[in-house]
């Protein structure tokens, strides 16, 4: 990770940072997702041994803070500093910081962000999707880029009945491949996503998430689009009602106006990207799309807000200004239309 993903160079500062759970969390998490968060800040703590030990001649900096208790949420100042002060950064966090103010400061001094939120162990394991040919996802990461950026219009439908059109003219394509290696280079490990933001105002229709393509899911939940912003949850039990009450459709004030955004559209190319209940490995299934709700400044868009939660969709059919490119959930030749 270290060499072949940061490009680490000798000399440079190297911070390894990741959140705990507050006391209010101790309380209400059950001893299951307790274990979870604790079990990756320990292997926050390993990866920042291991850095020390490697590179003897890198300075290591090792700093933990409180869980925010969402994704995209600010992490306070003492982090965001801490951030801006380090050339090399790994985020193995339960909350993101991949849509912070946070991260966009640290990279725009010229820091190389690792966003790692909801990491696992076995990530790294033989097979894993941090084992995947990088050159290779570079590669068909940016042709999807590029098609992104050239198209005007997307249609995502799915076997389970996600039915969403919305508007990318004028929003480039990023690609977050897993290499960051130049200065201010910022994305996710594992990686392996091509994404925009969505023009805002734009998304219509039902996006369906399948029941164990989310943690916790046990029941299809559905968000209805309207004028690019959720107008109703249906169904998914315990998991919907925690987003029912997150963007309480009932109320027209921030913060929950802006956490309704359609804030990014995102095609996974890891082939060996496999677990769907893992968000950080799901988005990144080749031949997967995902979609999120809440902050899009960080990725091109308008929109800030404290959220970016993001939902998997599996065995999509993605039309670009109408010609196909995922057929259930299989990448089709890109030759024709490049």
């Amino acid at each position: 990770m270290f060499t072949v993903n940061m490009g680490l160079k000798s000399g440079e500062r190297v911070l390894v940072v990741t959140d705990a759970p507050t006391v209010d969390e101790w309380v209400e998490y059950d001893s299951k997702r307790l274990t979870d968060f604790v079990e990756r800040s320990l292997l926050a703590r390993m990866v920042s041994e291991i850095a020390e030990e490697e590179f003897s001649d890198c300075p290591v900096d090792f700093f933990v803070y409180s869980s925010t208790g969402r994704h995209g949420s600010e992490p306070g100042k003492e982090v965001e500093e801490r951030m801006k002060d380090a050339d090399v950064i790994v985020a193995i966090t339960t909350y993101s910081l991949t849509h912070t103010e946070a991260r966009q400061k640290a990279t725009e001094k010229g820091a190389r962000v690792a966003s790692m939120p909801v990491f696992l162990a076995e990530m790294f394991y033989p097979g894993g999707p941090m084992t995947a040919d990088y050159s290779k996802i570079r590669e068909e990461t940016m042709r999807m880029a590029e098609l992104i950026t050239e198209s005007k219009d997307a249609v995502i439908t799915s076997p389970a009945g996600t039915e969403m059109r919305f508007s990318i003219e004028g929003r480039d394509g990023g690609v977050d491949a897993g290499i960051f290696v130049e200065a201010g280079a910022w994305g996710n490990l594992p990686s392996g996503e091509a994404y925009c933001a969505p023009v805002e105002g734009t998304g219509e229709g039902r996006l369906v998430v399948e029941a164990g393509w989310h943690a916790g899911l046990r029941e299809n939940m559905s968000l209805i689009f309207k004028n690019g912003n959720v107008v109703d949850v249906i169904g998914g039990g315990e998991v919907g009602d925690e987003f029912r009450s997150l963007l309480a459709l009932d109320k027209g004030e921030e913060p929950y106006v802006s956490r309704r955004n359609l804030a990014e559209f995102g095609v996974g190319t890891n082939p060996n990207a496999k677990r769907p209940d893992n968000l950080l490995e799901g988005e990144k299934i080749k031949g997967t799309v995902h979609m999120a709700i809440g902050d899009s400044s960080h990725m091109g868009g308008k929109v800030s807000a404290d959220l970016h939660q993001d939902f998997i969709i599996p065995r999509p059919t993605l039309a670009l200004d109408g010609k196909t490119v995922i057929r259930d959930g299989k990448l089709l030749g890109f030759s024709e239309q490049l």
